[in-house]
């Protein structure tokens, strides 16, 4: 099994945990990882069930949406009539960056074909948020995430992301034009903040200090900037202060990195310049 290969999957999680300052995202992409690992792959009802069990013992720092889509499937409300309801009384305005956050395990995953991956995190975002930009997001990031980790070039993986997504989706990730960048949690803001981190920077702690300068108390771009930093440039430019404030979880986190890394030994990927 490739080094690169190896350090990168591994990266994805650890890169994640280093750019959420607050926890909840990573918790939810743990949640993702823990469940692709023991079943073998995508069931998106384990995966609402650990989301639920988990908001009814100690859930936080879900964003607005999934915290009143969880509520309600806590109190019996399937999860597809709990997000279009939610989606119905917030007149739409669910498009935001908790499931760009927590899919990024699926990108790990190696018994989900590169061909299903888009299609893949836009049915775990509709879990919560219905807004089409949410699921567009997070299948660009599962996408970029598993070409990075494969050693395909920056460049080249930008384009790779951006094929079949929409065009909000796809200016987000365009380098060649920058538009005024903004630290909300909508989405496309979220992404197009972390490409242009990412681009600017020629290793994973710069691009990690200055996306959390970039976004201040805002816990929004710096996790994007983790995970797809660490698929860029693996678990070995991650250092281990950036993580210890996960405390108690960072046993799972490195258990399941492990475990999601391990189905990639068959796998030849080219040593390339990421």
């Amino acid at each position: 099994m490739s080094v690169d290969l190896v350090d990168r999957v591994i990266g994805i999680l650890l890169g994640l945990a280093s750019g959420d300052r607050i926890g909840g995202p990573l918790r939810m992409a743990l949640l993702v990882a823990e469940s692709l690992c023991e079943r073998g792959g995508l069931e998106l009802t384990d995966i609402g069930r650990r989301y639920v069990d988990w908001w009814r013992n100690d859930g936080f720092d879900t964003g607005p949406t999934a915290a009143r889509v969880l509520s309600l499937v806590a109190l019996g409300v399937p999860f597809e009539q709990a997000a279009m309801r939610v989606n119905e009384a917030m007149g739409g305005m669910t498009a935001g960056c908790n499931p760009a956050h927590r899919s990024a395990p699926l990108a790990m995953c190696a018994a989900i074909a590169d061909s299903a991956l888009a299609d893949a995190a836009i049915k775990e975002a509709e879990l919560t948020h219905r807004h089409p930009l949410a699921g567009e997001a997070a299948a660009a990031v599962v996408c970029l995430c598993r070409a990075l980790m494969r050693g395909t070039p920056w460049p080249v993986a930008l384009r790779q992301a951006a094929q079949g997504r929409c065009a909000e989706i796809r200016s987000a990730l365009e380098v060649s034009a920058p538009k005024k960048l903004s630290p909300s949690g909508f989405a496309p803001d979220v992404l197009r903040a972390a490409v242009h981190i990412l681009d600017a920077s020629a290793s994973f702690p710069v691009a990690l200090a200055r996306s959390i300068e970039f976004a201040g108390p805002a816990n929004y771009c710096p996790v994007l900037v983790g995970s797809i930093g660490g698929a860029r440039w693996g678990r070995a430019q991650i250092e281990r202060w950036s993580v210890e404030h996960h405390g108690d979880i960072l046993p799972r986190v490195n258990a399941v990195a492990l475990g999601l890394a391990a189905g990639w030994r068959n796998v030849e990927t080219p040593r390339q310049n990421a």
